[in-house]
């Protein structure tokens, strides 16, 4: 997984750093420190995505949108075109947050170098020549990869999240 933001990223390693300090008393050296803070780092990603996902991105000092007068009429009644026609509904929005939320941990639980492929591929919209030179791998391995974890991912989310939706 990946954030796009150098600043965001730096903020997070950071914030994973000042949490193993914390908890390092609680590090059993069952794997190595390195796991264990890659382990942390993945938790504060997706709680960064998390938090960032119910966010509205509206900067207030914009001031590019129209007024709000430029919809309604004298007797505060819509205007017939000013009517907006995609309104989230609700329960969609709920269904896509857990939705998110579901992949995330799913994707967690998929080896590291699998979930980052995943990730830069379908996510971050990445050609497949270019994750491959991200990740120091050939074609082949990439496909194989992207293969497995399309499975492994399609498996955990029928468990956690489709399951759950009937």
């Amino acid at each position: 997984m990946r954030v796009r933001d150098p600043n965001q990223a730096e903020d997070l390693v950071q914030e994973t750093l000042l949490a193993a300090l914390k908890a390092r008393k609680n590090f059993a050296g069952q794997s190595t420190v390195k796991t264990w803070l890659v382990g942390i780092l993945k938790h504060k990603i997706i709680d960064f995505f998390r938090k960032n996902s119910r966010e509205k991105l509206v900067d207030p000092s914009d001031n590019s949108d129209v007024e709000l007068n430029d919809f309604f009429d004298k007797n505060k009644q819509w205007l017939p075109n000013a009517v907006p026609n995609d309104f989230p509904n609700p329960t969609q929005a709920i269904e896509n947050e857990e939705f998110t939320t579901a992949l995330l941990s799913c994707l967690e639980k998929l080896p590291p170098r699998t979930a980052e492929a995943f990730s830069l591929r379908e996510m971050e919209d990445m050609s497949s020549e270019e994750i491959c030179n991200i990740l120091d791998i050939t074609p082949n391995n990439f496909w194989v990869m992207m293969h497995r974890a399309r499975i492994a991912l399609r498996k955990c989310l029928e468990n956690s999240w489709l399951n759950q939706n009937k």
